[in-house]
């Protein structure tokens, strides 16, 4: 028998300290990069936006790949290209830790339409407020002191 699954993953992740220095008119070159870490892993990218201090993925997860691992290979790949692209100069690293969490067939529209809505979102809420939702939507229990 054949391996069939259907893993939807929205992973979250912020610049250290949450600093606002991915710049919106390079953010493309960055995405394009993340999506091409994301096919070598033989996983699927459906949508990627941001914000200045962070990040948005909805994809798939191919079976032979963890979790922790597919989420570090993306931020140590991009943090080095981050670094020689120069398109970022003042990135010093990605925060350590992430979210992730998992959707069905049928909340896929809806959570790549919030990621596609990312900077229209902010306009009314911060990331904090975003990051802390999403754990409490999700029913993800967390301390505060450990959040940031």
């Amino acid at each position: 028998m054949s391996t069939f699954r259907q893993i939807y993953y929205h992973i979250v992740f912020s610049t250290k300290h949450r600093k606002p220095v991915l710049s919106i008119e390079h953010e493309d070159q960055l995405y394009k990069y993340i999506w091409g870490i994301v096919k070598n892993k033989n996983c699927k990218l459906y949508r990627i936006n941001g914000m200045p201090d962070h990040i948005h993925l909805f994809t798939d997860l191919h079976p032979a790949v963890s979790l922790s691992s597919f989420v570090k290979d993306i931020k140590v790949s991009s943090n080095l290209w981050i670094k020689q692209s120069g398109l970022f100069p003042d990135f010093e690293e990605w925060q350590t830790g992430y979210g992730a969490f998992t959707y069905s067939e049928r909340e896929k529209d809806m959570i790549m339409s919030y990621i596609k809505n990312q900077k229209e979102h902010h306009k009314n809420e911060s990331f904090e407020v975003e990051y802390k939702n999403l754990l409490k939507s999700n029913r993800v229990e967390f301390d505060e002191k450990y959040l940031w």
